[in-house]
């Protein structure tokens, strides 16, 4: 009996010294111009869970997702597959007098620039939701650092690899054509659990111009992929089975690549620097290929009030180098040659409201997308977000935004915080 009050007493207090927040989301989109085959707006409830626990140098976190789609209880024609709930992240953190050490699932942000991060790929998106949101799947890793006085070096070994979920075909942002149909399993060049292993240095200095600066190797697989057929027979016209509906499924392979990520502050001027190079090692459709990024940055204060601007200009370039390889455009690559004007309007209030929005102009493919944020809290516990897309994809090239087609999108959010 004694033993048993003592665990409910050791309960009681874990309970106790946990620390809970989390938000609810009601989202909702509204696709203006979108493929009439696919559904035209969607609705979903989101919940996401925190849970922090720490005694001395020991702290453990979890944050858990659960979302649930309108679609999916309505009509089964009109399923988007896109109702789950998932562990996020679920991890043990133990810090030392100059070391740390973290093991479990977690998710990781790396990068700079305001549009796109492109070395940012630990973690895997999602492929169930907004083409535009960042939402990415926690990943099992191991990590050890060592801090320094103005740097930390960090050793991460990334056990398996996770495979990328998709909706179903009525959801707008599933890009394959009707008769293609997703494979989920994921087709590696090696075995799933080899690992994958990644060193950063990371820092910042604190002199007259201050610099935030990363550089990342990794040995392992890229976090770019592609998509294959494992029904080829479907697509050939002599074929008794053409036209019937085609399997893809997705490939990852194996790389030394090394990235960098950096930002340097001059006045009121923001320099930014993203770059990555892939050397791959031995896929029959991939190459060695580079991501360079460059962004500016300036602010103006006191525009009305105490409002401040943004002023934003950031440029993507993609290149491959083996012709008999895979392109951007077989890699569904966006950002392959392509111009970022922008703006960020701070109004500086006490409900944090801001605007943000630009053009993105692609130099290749005559292509542009251009979209408008706002965000802003109300009282302490609820947040609102608007937020308005419209793509003008190429007419001459078979891009990721081709596939998509002409598209124009409302969206509301109305988040609840504890």
């Amino acid at each position: 009996m004694k033993i048993i009050v003592s665990i409910l007493a050791l309960g009681v207090s874990l309970i106790a010294d946990i620390d809970v927040s989390g938000h609810i989301d009601f989202d909702s989109q509204f696709y203006l111009k979108a493929p009439k085959d696919k559904n035209s707006n969607s609705f979903t409830s989101k919940q996401i869970l925190e849970l922090t626990y720490e005694e001395g140098s020991l702290s453990i976190f979890t944050k858990l997702y659960a979302q649930e789609a309108y679609y999916d209880f309505y009509s089964k024609d009109k399923n988007t597959k896109r109702t789950f709930a998932r562990i996020d992240e679920l991890y043990l953190k133990y810090d030392f007098d100059d070391d740390a050490l973290k093991a479990g699932k977690s998710i990781e942000f790396w990068g700079s620039l305001e549009l796109r991060n492109i070395v940012d790929g630990f973690n895997p998106a999602d492929f169930r939701n907004d083409l535009f949101s960042k939402d990415k799947l926690g990943v099992y890793n191991i990590a050890y650092s060592h801090y320094f006085e103005n740097s930390e070096l960090s050793l991460i070994s990334k056990p398996q690899e996770e495979q990328q979920f998709m909706a179903n075909q009525p959801y707008v942002y599933y890009f394959f054509p009707s008769f293609v149909s997703y494979d989920g399993t994921l087709k590696t060049q090696e075995s799933k659990n080899r690992p994958s292993l990644y060193l950063k240095f990371s820092g910042s200095t604190d002199t007259e111009y201050a610099i935030d600066y990363a550089f990342i190797y990794e040995n392992g697989y890229d976090s770019q992929r592609y998509f294959t057929t494992n029904t080829p027979q479907n697509l050939i016209p002599t074929s008794p089975t053409f036209g019937q509906t085609t399997r893809f499924e997705e490939n990852v392979y194996l790389v030394n690549k090394f990235m960098t990520y950096n930002t340097l502050v001059v006045g009121s001027t923001l320099l930014k620097l993203e770059g990555l190079y892939a050397q791959v090692d031995g896929d029959s459709f991939v190459g060695d290929y580079s991501h360079l990024a460059l962004g500016i940055e300036h602010t103006l204060e006191n525009i009305v009030s105490s409002h401040s601007l943004g002023l934003i200009g950031e440029y993507y370039r993609y290149d491959t180098y083996q012709s008999d390889k895979y392109d951007d455009l077989e890699l569904f690559e966006t950002m392959q040659n392509d111009l970022f004007i922008g703006m960020r309007y701070t109004l500086n209030n006490t409900n944090d409201s801001s605007f943000v929005g630009g053009g993105i102009f692609d130099l290749d493919y005559d292509e542009q997308v251009y979209y408008l944020k706002f965000e802003s809290r109300v009282e302490d516990s609820f947040k609102v977000a608007l937020d308005y897309y419209y793509i003008e994809p190429s007419t001459t090239k078979t891009t990721a935004y081709a596939l998509l087609g002409e598209h124009q999108k409302l969206g509301i959010n109305i988040a609840y915080y504890f």
